[in-house]
């Protein structure tokens, strides 16, 4: 896979919800409970950043972003000020994925709500994805 590099946008929120670990849950009729993991990779974490009244040549970014980066075998890949809204230099490397085999793919294309003539506000849905084998 390629990393396509995200626009040098900070955005002005987010929200950031880590993957899950592949796991199946058996239970018994006593009520006793067995859960068999399947990996140790999580999948499907997602990402939210919202970009707001930003001009609409950085809005262009991002759509152009989406186009490239929905090309077979791409990924968005983001740079620590990308995610830094809010964020502790302790959360960084989660939202980034940095520290799984998760590449962050365009969950939806990005929604543009334009707020006067030559601003708008760009909201990016992103879900990770394990690399294909």
């Amino acid at each position: 896979m390629t990393a396509v590099s995200f626009p040098a946008l900070v955005p002005t929120s987010r929200s950031y919800a880590p993957g899950v670990f592949p796991e199946q849950q058996f239970q018994s009729q006593n009520g006793a409970v067995v859960r068999v993991r399947y990996g140790n990779q999580r999948y499907s974490s997602s990402l939210s950043l919202t970009f707001a009244n930003i001009t609409d040549e950085k809005a262009a970014l991002i759509l152009d972003n989406y186009v490239e980066v929905m090309g077979d075998d791409k990924y968005a890949e983001f740079t620590a000020s990308n995610v830094a809204a809010g964020a502790s230099e302790a959360l960084i490397p989660w939202i980034r994925e940095t520290n799984s085999l998760l590449k962050w793919k365009y969950a939806s294309p990005p929604s543009v709500q334009c707020v006067k003539p030559g601003l708008s506000t760009v909201t990016c849905e992103f879900i990770g994805e394990l690399e294909g084998a």
